[in-house]
């Protein structure tokens, strides 16, 4: 079965060998797992040209001594062949900043599992928060709405909470990393705190 990741890419009128980074918000399966393929006995890249980036304290996290919790989603055989294969850059920025290795500024967050990276992209002037799994739907745009799979959920929502807050002063775009319906989110300050204003997609958004 062709992963979902390549047949977007093909329609957009790339291929894998066309990718060159590969940032891992963290190494849940769901989040990593399109980044290696079978071929005959061996596990591989899918992008054999790519540079694969992650943060050392989270790959350590997942790969040395995975908790109870979460080692159920640290799939062995979608990591240890990115490390075997050369093509694997841990960075060792453990706070908010840019990452030198990509010249991304990431915002670092530990609720739904250690050192989870949030990319922030500016382009034609507009910013772009990637929210990852801190507001995987624009339903969990709530502070206390959290995902099942959170390590620590009261640093979550302290966490969520000054994000949102800083992205509606910024007017900072969300995008949703499990939203069927919304790629890119609006924020607004309400009476019940920060909620979702418009929904649209990544196209729309910078058509308006």
């Amino acid at each position: 079965m062709t992963p979902l990741c390549l047949i977007l890419l093909t329609l957009v009128g790339f291929s894998p060998n066309d990718i060159t980074d590969v940032l891992f918000t963290h190494l849940h399966f769901d989040h990593c797992g399109g980044a290696t393929k079978r071929e005959g006995d061996k596990i591989v890249p899918v992008f054999k040209n790519a540079r694969f980036y992650c943060s050392k304290s989270h790959w350590e996290w997942a790969t040395v001594s995975p908790n109870p919790r979460e080692k159920a989603s640290f799939l062995q055989e979608n990591l240890l062949p990115l490390m075997e294969s050369g093509q694997l850059t841990l960075y060792d920025g453990d706070e908010d900043g840019v990452c030198p290795e990509l010249g991304l500024d990431l915002l670092l967050v530990n609720g739904h599992t250690e050192k989870m990276a949030l990319p922030k992209v500016k382009y034609q002037g507009k910013t772009i928060l990637f929210a990852s799994d801190l507001v995987p739907t624009a339903g969990h745009i709530p502070v206390p709405y959290l995902m099942g799979y959170d390590v620590r959920p009261l640093v979550t929502m302290d966490e969520k909470s000054s994000i949102l807050k800083s992205a509606v002063e910024q007017d900072t775009l969300l995008f949703m990393q499990h939203d069927p319906y919304n790629e890119i989110v609006v924020l607004k300050d309400t009476e019940k705190g920060v909620r979702l204003d418009n929904g649209m997609s990544l196209k729309e958004a910078f058509e308006s």
